[in-house]
């Protein structure tokens, strides 16, 4: 972001003593979370300070170490906060405070299990472990929600494992009917993600339609005015997996997961799509659910722990053949 943008972005209320985290790159107490969604493309930044406060980044808190990083893009804001606070603010933020307790639970030691596998695999490669974006999690600064603050902390430390290691542990707002296959939207197995099937919801992503226009498609997959769009293959789910677009004199095959990407993702909310037609403005989608499909259904859980599973069982059914593992703050 530009130097204007920071400012107008950032404001510091009050500076004060809070924990400062050391440089052990093993310690898991803490991590580093890049607020915002712009990720840097080089490796040429440089730290420029470090401060204790509390800080308003557009219309979000954030509590913790600030950092400031200045790289050729612009400048890079790092949030260095407690786990658990961490994993508070990402169950705030993913489903919110009125769910389920042990739905609540479900998501804390899932968010908590995403986080720790991302510290490992990123803390000695990048300058942050995790961004604050749908790219990683949702996370803003928690509002102090009972019901949350007592999910995460009858959970503490918890994590799924697998032959010993977390795992990643991908969820999503909505599925209907069955999750989706881990290879087909990351292009690659693990033991631990399967397709399974998934009870009726009140999700408010049962039933979507989405039109996109054509300007934004045209940008999105350099063709011309769109004439004609099919579907051309399917998952083994049922899910989209490719579409085709054409002006009339040339045809373009995209992979719907890629197509989302470009799109941000929410243009088209999941890749369950049942229809698609040409309008004289742009092309309309229709189908069901939200997100990638792949891991735990945030409102499937919902819909388990309303029915009386606990949180134990929820994970376990989405991530079959995993362990709850305590792991210890300081290692």
């Amino acid at each position: 972001m530009s130097i204007m943008r920071l400012i107008l972005s950032i404001v510091i209320i009050v500076f004060f003593s809070l924990p400062v985290y050391g440089i052990d790159r093993n310690d898991k107490s803490f991590i580093r979370v890049l607020l915002g969604d712009v990720r840097p493309k080089l490796n040429d930044l440089k730290h420029i300070k470090k401060v204790a406060s509390k800080a308003i980044i557009d219309g979000s808190v954030y509590s913790g170490e600030i950092e400031i990083w200045k790289g050729s893009e612009g400048y890079f804001l790092i949030n260095v906060v407690n786990l658990e606070d961490y994993v508070k603010g990402v169950v705030t933020s993913e489903v919110g405070i009125n769910w389920p307790e042990e739905a609540l639970k479900a998501q804390a030691v899932a968010a908590r299990t995403y986080a720790v596998a991302q510290i490992i695999r990123n803390r000695d490669r990048n300058f942050y472990d995790v961004t604050s974006s749908v790219f990683h999690q949702v996370y803003r600064q928690d509002e102090g929600a009972e019901q949350i603050e007592k999910a995460v902390r009858e959970t503490k430390g918890q994590i799924l494992t697998y032959e010993g290691q977390p795992i990643m542990a991908f969820y999503h707002a909505c599925s209907i009917g069955k999750t989706e296959n881990p290879e087909e939207v990351f292009g690659k197995n693990y033991p631990y993600l399967k397709s399974v099937e998934v009870p009726s919801t009140p999700s408010p992503y049962t039933l979507w339609e989405k039109k996109i226009s054509f300007d934004t498609l045209k940008k999105a997959l350099s063709i011309d005015k769109i004439s004609d769009v099919k579907i051309k293959s399917y998952t083994s789910t049922g899910r989209v997996k490719e579409l085709e677009f054409s002006d009339g004199k040339n045809k373009k095959t995209i992979r719907t997961t890629e197509l989302r990407r470009i799109l941000q993702w929410t243009a088209i909310p999941s890749t369950m799509i049942n229809s698609v037609k040409v309008e004289e403005d742009g092309v309309v989608f229709e189908g069901y659910g939200f997100g990638h499909g792949v891991g735990m259904c945030q409102w499937c859980a919902f819909q388990m722990a309303h029915e009386g599973k606990n949180y134990k069982e929820i994970l376990q059914y989405f991530y079959p053949g995993t362990e709850i593992t305590t792991i210890n703050e300081n290692n």
